[in-house]
């Protein structure tokens, strides 16, 4: 199974951004934390990080017909973003929203996903292990047929 993995803006300043909300590992942990968790479940994946609403639409475009599995963190963008929802909507692969807080705990205006409306499941609030629980989900439902 090949999965694409994309974190949205700011995640690539973690470890300095809000250390009470999302800790003080850096984005360098979570991408090693990712692989790891990756050789572990016997997936393929790929690493995609932009701080640009653009560049996240056109990776997930660029998905179709290459990746079996999206695993999604749009940061801030879950709460604005239109455009991300209509490029998940357009590949149609299967997608994992995930966050490293849980949204639901935080100001009001976290409260609504747009990507939540088109993911097969949400992650809210595990942080990193979130990652992990997102990737297994998609083996064990979306792991293409031999």
């Amino acid at each position: 199974m090949k999965i694409l993995v994309i974190n949205g803006p700011n995640l690539n300043m973690l470890g300095l951004r809000e250390p009470k909300i999302y800790g003080n590992e850096t984005y360098a942990d979570l991408c090693r934390f990712v692989e790891d968790s990756a050789a572990e479940l016997g997936v393929e994946i790929e690493l995609f990080q932009s701080n640009h609403e653009g560049a996240l639409v056109d990776r997930i475009q660029e998905a179709y017909g290459v990746f079996d599995g999206i695993v999604i963190n749009p940061a801030a963008y879950t709460h604005t973003s239109v455009a991300i929802l209509d490029a998940l909507k357009a590949v149609a692969i299967p997608a994992v929203e995930v966050h490293l807080s849980n949204i639901y705990e935080r100001e009001e205006f976290r409260h609504v996903s747009y990507p939540a409306l088109v993911c097969v499941k949400s992650i809210y609030g595990k942080h990193f292990e979130g990652y992990r629980e997102a990737m297994e989900f998609l083996k064990e439902n979306y792991s293409p047929r031999a």
